[in-house]
């Protein structure tokens, strides 16, 4: 089978590869040096050249403060790329399955948010993740849209990889205390995405639509900076003293959801996947990057 990945640097795209390729997958990437996804006419090309089985779009402008003074950018590699490579995947009869965000929700419901709950996205980028989600729908009727949240990984620019670059260099940071939701790490992204595609082989109606991927459990990113503090400390890394500031302590171009929590029985119902908890993770990927806990050796 021949599935393509839209991306190839990113962590999603990453750790995608390595396990597709791992479950006997022909995987091609392409990155942005292969394939300008915000350009529909590229977009559509790339994949009508490849002739996949299977498209997977793990590319994304996630530049959240970036895109309130890019929004064409945004749009285009967003939304308007992903809905020319879902309809060029459409003419091959292939599924496409393509990650969004939270960032759909204005975090204002209080509870984890269902697939079919009301969208509100404070920003650009949100919008602009809202509106490839709506174009990657019309134009490939075999489409899978996996909303996620807060993903890290043991490589790449992401949250858990800054606090430790920063904890090396400073002994205390402020991290926001009053915006919840959940960490999610690429590899557990990428298992759930491999056991969608056995089960489209073997379902004689493969479920096709929205679901929410992400991990179990919830935090604040002041909560999640103080558990990789202490991960990274017991693995002998850096640790700083985490203080907690407010949102309004620390202004941002991008207005962020409050509280982005997403709700993942659908996931479960029907395709029987749950996600680790987000701390199991957490310590995996601090494995990764440092070896295992110097108290789980002794």
């Amino acid at each position: 089978m021949r599935t393509l990945v839209l991306g190839r640097s990113g962590q999603i795209a990453g750790a995608l590869s390595a396990k597709l390729a791992q479950a006997g997958h022909d995987v091609v990437t392409l990155g942005r040096e292969a394939l300008n996804l915000g350009d529909a006419g590229a977009a559509r090309a790339g994949v009508l050249a490849v002739r996949p089985d299977i498209v997977i779009n793990a590319a994304a402008y996630t530049a959240v403060d970036q895109a309130e003074g890019d929004a064409d950018a945004a749009h285009a590699l967003n939304a308007v790329g992903p809905a020319a490579a879902a309809g060029a995947a459409a003419e091959l009869g292939a599924p496409f399955l393509h990650f969004s965000t939270d960032y759909v929700f204005d975090g204002s419901k209080g509870l984890p948010y269902l697939e079919d709950d009301e969208t509100s996205p404070l920003g650009v980028y949100g919008q602009s993740k809202l509106a490839g989600e709506i174009g990657v729908a019309a134009a490939n009727a075999q489409h899978v849209i996996l909303r996620t949240s807060w993903v890290c990984s043991a490589s790449g620019k992401n949250f858990l990889r800054t606090m430790l670059r920063l904890a090396a260099e400073r002994d205390e940071l402020g991290v926001v205390d009053d915006q919840i939701g959940q960490p999610t790490f690429a590899p557990d992204l990428a298992d759930a995405v491999v056991t969608m595609i056995d089960r489209w082989q073997t379902a004689p109606t493969p479920a096709w639509g929205v679901f929410h991927a992400v991990s179990q459990g919830e935090t604040t990113w002041c909560g999640f900076a103080r558990e990789i503090m202490a991960g990274s400390a017991a693995r002998g890394g850096p640790a700083a003293r985490i203080k907690a500031i407010r949102t309004s302590d620390f202004p941002t171009p991008a207005r962020r959801p409050a509280d982005s929590r997403l709700e993942t029985a659908k996931l479960m119902a029907v395709y029987g996947i749950r996600l680790p908890h987000w701390r199991a993770s957490l310590g995996d990927c601090l494995d990764e990057i440092y070896g295992p806990s110097q108290e789980t050796t002794r």
